[in-house]
């Protein structure tokens, strides 16, 4: 007997909670593994990609070249749209909605097992933001 789960009914913030910790692991890992391994600097690091700001500009990127399927948006809004009852720290609450939002994607994705789809996306997001990063230092 199969202990199948429809993990589509779980809470946003259920999903953002599973995704929070799976996002920041393939960081910690990707970090390491490129070279990092001082803590300071492997935390200042990984805030460039798990901050709730970098979320937020991740996701805004992925909606804005389409990147997501209908059912990985409506993942999305359901997490940011969820009420937590948790405040933001050092932003705006849209932002922090936002990523929760992010976060409730990488949760489903995980939970679904959709291994190779959550790769992709995340891989997607460590491109994005070193991209981001040298622009910011080549100005």
């Amino acid at each position: 007997m199969t202990n199948e789960k429809d993990y589509t009914l779980l809470s946003g913030l259920t999903l953002a909670y599973v995704g929070d910790a799976i996002y920041e692991t393939y960081i910690r890992d990707y970090l390491v593994k490129s070279g990092q391994t001082r803590p300071n600097q492997l935390h200042r690091l990984a805030t460039h990609y798990v901050s709730a700001k970098a979320q937020h500009y991740l996701i805004e990127q992925m909606m804005m070249q389409d990147l997501l399927a209908e059912i990985e948006q409506d993942i999305y809004r359901r997490g940011r749209n969820a009420k937590s009852h948790t405040s933001a720290k050092n932003t705006s609450i849209a932002v922090y909605r936002s990523s929760t939002g992010f976060e409730a994607l990488m949760g489903y994705l995980h939970l679904t097992e959709q291994k190779e789809r959550l790769e992709e996306i995340i891989a997607w997001c460590i491109q994005t933001i070193g991209e981001k990063n040298n622009e910011k230092t080549s100005k």
